[in-house]
Parts: structure tokens; C-alpha cells; sequence
């Protein structure tokens, strides 16, 4: 059964999960700002996951090991192929409700005699590492029986929201390399391909998370389809160059056919990449952004922008 949260944490570093069901770390408060912002009307369902499971004390041991593995995937996509048990410790604390390092310990043993991961030594400091890369093109199904997908995604939810947010520098530097537009508009243009994205890359966690063995496919169902709709009011009449070439190409992790973007300057690229077509498709960018603010404001009469929304739309 999905909860709303009933407060957010604000503490400089507190990798803790709310008994509600809700990610609520203070470094996830951006994500949260970001999509208030830009699609207030489904920013009560964006970051919610779903762990009766867990709750109801069913295959723990397995469902331990499943979201170990998807710290280790979100690690190696990131470009750190190497985690530590505090490492471990401390991002299954951030992304999850709150273990042991004793019980982060047991389970990166038994994937090890699993011959999923090894070792290595360095003194005192031992390091787990993949025995294999994760493969690539696997149908999602058979995916998530392995890796959970919550970390990765949300990793790149992330570093689409530091470009959402730091807009305005972006398009400075750009302006600066001698392209004549209007700066506002442009920073505008900006954020919206840049919060479909966004939305985009939470409905493809959604479409993932309701093939997991640990999940309620129904719950997460729901939630993909109110995603898409928001998707759908902000891109029906915007062209392919947006929504395949930059939308598509950018939402999803690279197990999945999408681009890598662990490197610093990959992600300016990324940048660069949107704000010359944010440039380029003003006109339709500007329209659309006219039309699907109508919408937005439509979609919140219509049910509002409370968490308390959430628990009749799921139950519909």
C-alpha cells in the first residue's frame, strides 16, 4: 500500500527512508523541487516506491541481495566499479529503509560465494567488485529479477535536475559563444525539454519497477500511466528532433539502449546539445509550453496537487 510522507527530512546528511514509503532524503528534496516546478500535478507520485514486501517480512534475504546489486549497477554506470561494505552501508541506507552494516556484510558474503561478485585487498580495506559486467539489452523482466532499478534511475534523475536547476548558467555560456536569441526565453525553452526528460526517465523506473518480482505491478502501473500523461500534455506537438533525438535518447540508463553520461563532460554536451535545439524550435517550444501550461492548470482542478490525492487515484 502506498503512503504519502507526512514530513521531509532537512538534515545536511541523513541517509534515512520515512516509514511512509517515500524517498525523502534531503539530497532528493531537488528532485522534489524540480518537479513541483515543472509538473506540480504529479509531484505527489514521482518519487514513490512501493514496499509491502519488505513490510510483510516476504523473501527478505532475496529482496536484500536484489537492491545490493542495484547499488553496485547504479555504482558501475556511474563509473566506480569498486564499493566498500560502509559504501554499501550508506547508499542502501539512502535509497532504502535503514539496515545494519551486519546485515550488509551477510549478503555481500553470500553474492560473493554466489560467484556474483569478489574481492580485492588493499591491507585492511576490502573492496566487492562484479564478477561480470551487468548485461546490456536484457528484457526487463528477466533484468529485474537481478538488479533492482530504483538507485540508477534516480541517480540519473539527479543529474538532470542540477542541469534543470542551473539552468540560467548554461545558457550564459552559450549566449557568450555568439548565438543571438533572447536569454529568457531560452533559459525557459531549457527547462521544459529538460523536464521532460526528467518525466520521461521516472516513467521508464515505473515501467521497470512493475515487472520486479518485489513490487505491485497494478500500483506501478497506475503511476506510469499518470507520468505519461503529463508527458503527453507537454510534447503532442513538439517534433522528433525533441522527443526522439533528445527525450528518448537521454531518459533511459545504458542497460537499456540510453547513453552513458557518467562523465563530467558528457553531461556539457548533453547541455549544449539541448540548448541549440532549445534555440533552434523556439516557436514550438513556446507554443507548446502555452498549451501545456493550460493542461497543468486543468489536471490540478481536477484533483489537486495533495499526497492525500495519491491514495484515490491509486485505488480508482
Amino acid at each position: 500500500m502506498l503512503k504519502p510522507s507526512s514530513n521531509m527530512k532537512n538534515k545536511e546528511k541523513d541517509h534515512s527512508i520515512s516509514e511512509d514509503n517515500v524517498i525523502t532524503d534531503s539530497t532528493f528534496e531537488l528532485i522534489d523541487k524540480v518537479i513541483h516546478d515543472f509538473a506540480p500535478e504529479i509531484a505527489h507520485i514521482c518519487q514513490f516506491k512501493e514496499d509491502e514486501t519488505e513490510e510483510q517480512q516476504i523473501k527478505t534475504g532475496r529482496l536484500h541481495e536484489h537492491r545490493i546489486l542495484g547499488i553496485f549497477l547504479y555504482s558501475y554506470l556511474d563509473g566506480k566499479y569498486k564499493l566498500n561494505t560502509a559504501e554499501v552501508e550508506e547508499e542502501y541506507n539512502f535509497f532504502f529503509k535503514e539496515v545494519t552494516r551486519s546485515t550488509v556484510s551477510t549478503y555481500l558474503n553470500m553474492l560473493k560465494k554466489e560467484l556474483i561478485l569478489y574481492t580485492e585487498r588493499d591491507g585492511r580495506l576490502v573492496d566487492y567488485l562484479f564478477c561480470k559486467d551487468p548485461p546490456n539489452n536484457l528484457e526487463p523482466f528477466w533484468f529485474t529479477r537481478i538488479f533492482c532499478i530504483i538507485p540508477a534511475y534516480f541517480n540519473r534523475v539527479m543529474k538532470f535536475c542540477k542541469l534543470y536547476m542551473n539552468a540560467e548558467k548554461y545558457c550564459k555560456q552559450l549566449i557568450k559563444d555568439n548565438l543571438e536569441t533572447d536569454e529568457e526565453q531560452l533559459i525557459r525553452n531549457f527547462q521544459f525539454i529538460i523536464g521532460i526528460i526528467i518525466l520521461k526517465i521516472l516513467k521508464n523506473r515505473c515501467s521497470k519497477c512493475s515487472c520486479c518480482q518485489f513490487s505491485e505491478k497494478e500500483i506501478y502501473t497506475k503511476i506510469e500511466e499518470m507520468i505519461d500523461i503529463a508527458i503527453k500534455d507537454r510534447t503532442d506537438v513538439l517534433s522528433n528532433e525533441i522527443t526522439t533525438d533528445l527525450v528518448e535518447a537521454y531518459s533511459e540508463i545504458p542497460c537499456f539502449n540510453g547513453l552513458g553520461i557518467e562523465e563530467e563532460h558528457i553531461m556539457k554536451k548533453v547541455a549544449k546539445e539541448i540548448l541549440i535545439r532549445a534555440n533552434i524550435f523556439h516557436k514550438d517550444l513556446e507554443f507548446q509550453i502555452m498549451v501545456s501550461n493550460r493542461r497543468k492548470d486543468l489536471r490540478l482542478k481536477q484533483h489537486g496537487v495533495s499526497d492525500d490525492s495519491l491514495i484515490s487515484i491509486i485505488n480508482d
